[in-house]
């Protein structure tokens, strides 16, 4: 297995410490309500002896929670996350089998060490607790939880790779039925377009051009959800990516996520000279305003947008060769947009006469440092 230190700016920390703040939370909860339906269940029945410590077996499995919380959310759900995304299926299955029993083990191990020494009154290392922990690996209690916490680990890992398949915020939409039926948003665009594809595509063949698009759109994947954006389509080297008005103004969510795209392809260019002998280069355009979504499709379905905000971003980003910048966006979004990243700047670009537009555009572009 590959394991490879990543260096992470405050923003991503803060999405990644989010993220497990809140796989702690949940898994703490799941684990007490296990608990207290198998307390009250057994204590109905009558089964529970007079020699049932119940503080202990409370301890022990908030222990267990916690345990499971910490070490499932900062460290094996995003290892877990990213081998689905990177290695193929098979060899991420048995990837995560691996780990979730190394997990399971020394979670399993803590919790009984803990409710043994406190059983028999003797310190945790003592021969007798350590044979009695050996004894609860054989017992139906383990065996049970141990295929317990299997399925709430592979189900914490489907709602992560579904939230970032559709975008955050995105697939819960999409189950409630809110865009069953037709509506208006206004919504923030971004396209992003790979530069000189054309002649990359000659250069490298249909297959290793295949495979460098690959590579680019999940290295970018990143720079987009932890901005909340959620990507609308790819169509060949360019991908649309759309935020809902209060996650794309938020902290400059929107116009962080070019300079977070372009931190992380410049972090990687050494190995897409090595790997192709190109580094990507792309540019965005930006712009705003108001959409009529809804689900579309019978075999397939999905959310789509229609407007003209989608056709304006676009011959927006069109232009950036024209006026030999990388970002531009409409002097309208920019004013919305006020609050920038730590470290941008706006540039009044002046006027342009955008194709298929009867009146010139205001547009701006941005720079950092």
């Amino acid at each position: 297995m590959d394991f490879k230190l990543t260096r992470y700016n405050s923003r991503q920390l803060w999405f990644y410490t989010k993220r497990a703040f809140w796989i702690l939370i949940s898994w703490i909860l799941i684990s007490n309500v296990m608990f207290f339906y198998e307390f009250f269940t057994l204590k109905s029945e009558g089964l529970l002896s007079s020699a049932f410590d119940f503080q202990s077996a409370f301890t022990a499995n908030l222990i267990v929670g916690i345990s499971a919380g910490l070490i499932g959310g900062l460290f094996t759900i995003n290892l877990m996350e990213k081998w689905l995304r990177r290695k193929a299926f098979w060899k991420a299955l048995f990837y995560i089998i691996g780990t979730y029993i190394a997990g399971a083990l020394l979670i399993s191990a803590i919790g009984a060490l803990y409710f043994n020494s406190e059983k028999l009154g003797l310190p945790f290392y003592h021969p007798d607790v350590v044979l009695a922990t050996q004894v609860f690996f054989s017992t139906w209690l383990f065996l049970k939880n141990f295929v317990v916490w299997l399925f709430i680990v592979l189900s914490t890992l489907i709602v992560l790779i579904v939230n970032d398949k559709y975008g955050p915020g995105v697939f819960p939409d999409y189950l409630m039925g809110r865009y069953f039926h037709p509506k208006h948003e206004r919504r923030i665009f971004m396209f992003a377009d790979i530069k000189n594809a054309t002649g990359i595509a000659e250069t490298l063949g249909e297959e290793k051009y295949f495979n460098f698009l690959k590579d680019f759109f999940r290295h970018i994947a990143p720079a987009i959800v932890q901005t909340r954006g959620e990507v609308y389509q790819y169509v060949g080297d360019e991908v649309v990516v759309s935020w809902k008005m209060k996650h794309g103004l938020r902290r400059g969510n929107a116009i962080q996520c070019y300079f977070s795209m372009q931190r992380i392809i410049k972090r990687k260019s050494r190995k897409y000279m090595k790997k192709y002998g190109i580094v990507p280069e792309f540019k965005v355009g930006y712009h705003f305003g108001p959409v009529m979504v809804g689900e579309i499709g019978a075999i397939k379905r999905d959310i789509a947008f229609s407007g003209d905000v989608l056709n304006t971003t676009a011959r927006i980003q069109s232009i950036c060769n024209e006026l030999d910048v990388k970002v531009l966006a409409s002097k309208e979004f920019a004013n919305i947009a006020y609050k920038l990243p730590k470290g941008v700047t706006k540039i009044d670009m002046g006027k342009e006469q955008l194709k298929g537009k009867a009146e010139e555009i205001g547009l701006v572009t941005y720079k950092k440092g």
